[in-house]
């Protein structure tokens, strides 16, 4: 097994650029150390639980955890609940713990994925199935969600709930990604839908908890949870685009996964929807259901160019972008609403 450096939990920090969480710096390292901590410790999360044997954890796993943990990203998603919060006041430590909760799904996730896309780099480092095995990322991914729900059991009920049923959501979109593959008839109103399950649905619980659990009224929490909805959709179009005509030394991660796994995206829907069925079929026989897609990906960049479909892709961001912040509008200007605006023109504009 690869034997990763020592990790310095104080050093994690330093792998945020986003300009919009200055407001946040030090929750943000908060969540990161709580993220480190629920990793690395080995006590029972219940007080007096007698009847499980001791356990000792294995060099091997912690070697894993450390890995995992010295690979921080964005933080997009634990940064909108400290935000979202901090417009209605000060973020508590129960802003910190659900943050904590939310990145380690977002966590999880990413592991699974990585599997079923056969991702080999993740974050500008390998991954974890492509150091030591589908198997072990899978098992990995399975051991934070085993965490989050310890986590949980200490939040009110109604926030635990909403995590819950946000873990749900997301499973299903990616459930329904994945019956999805090879179907070219997929329309633009369905992979928005599959797109807002597996993805937008976080951003959205992020935001909205966030507000909730600055005790801001009802009306406020779902113009958050609005809000956060079109930013994750506009995030994910974007990551989708990435995930074609992106650099992965720029992304840090493997790209074009979608079009190697067959996974229809919003450049490719239009393009199919905009030439005749006689360039449709070509399009379909020759590059999309090519299992070597690299091999073609700039001619087909090149075609998705002429069409105007990565384009139409961007713009239709854009639009969501729009949608986002114009959700935003009933509550109170103040420099954690306008990193809220920032964070969501960030999430059409990056580049990686």
């Amino acid at each position: 097994m690869p034997v990763p450096e020592p990790i310095n939990i104080s050093t994690l920090a330093s792998c945020n650029d986003m300009p919009a969480f200055k407001l946040i710096a030090e929750p943000l390292n908060q969540v990161r150390r709580l993220i480190y901590q629920q990793l690395t410790t080995h006590q029972s999360c219940i007080e007096g639980l007698t009847f499980f044997p001791p356990r000792h954890r294995p060099e091997e796993v912690n070697r894993l955890l450390e890995y995992i943990n010295r690979r921080s990203g964005k933080m997009i998603r634990p940064g909108l609940v400290l935000l979202s919060g901090l417009c209605f006041g000060k973020v508590t430590d129960e802003h910190v713990r659900v943050a904590a909760i939310i990145e380690m799904m977002h966590n999880a996730t990413l592991l699974h994925d990585d599997v079923i896309d056969e991702g080999r780099i993740r974050r500008g480092a390998p991954t974890i199935n492509s150091l030591w095995g589908n198997e072990t990322a899978v098992l990995l991914g399975d051991l934070l969600l085993s965490r989050i729900f310890t986590m949980s059991a200490d939040l009110k009920s109604s926030t635990s709930k909403i995590i819950a049923e946000a873990a749900v959501r997301l499973c299903e979109g990616e459930l329904k990604q994945a019956v999805q593959k090879n179907k070219w008839q997929l329309n633009e109103s369905e992979y928005i839908e599959a797109i807002t399950e597996k993805s937008a649905i976080l951003f959205s619980s992020a935001c909205y908890l966030g507000g909730l659990l600055a005790n801001t009224s009802p009306s406020q929490a779902h113009s958050l949870a609005e809000f956060g909805l079109n930013a994750g959709i506009a995030f994910q179009l974007t990551d989708d685009v990435l995930d074609i005509v992106g650099d992965e030394s720029k992304t840090g991660k493997t790209l074009g996964s979608d079009m190697g796994a067959h996974k229809l995206t919003l450049a490719v829907i239009h393009l199919l929807r905009t030439v005749d069925e006689s360039e449709r079929n070509t399009i379909i026989d020759v590059y999309l259901e090519n299992k070597d897609i690299q091999r073609d990906r700039n001619v087909l960049i090149k075609i998705l160019d002429r069409y105007g479909s990565l384009d139409y892709a961007r713009r239709r961001s854009q639009e969501y972008v729009t949608a986002a912040i114009g959700a935003l509008c009933d509550l109170e200007r103040n420099s954690a609403r306008d990193a809220l605006v920032e964070m969501a023109e960030f999430t059409a504009n990056r580049s990686r």
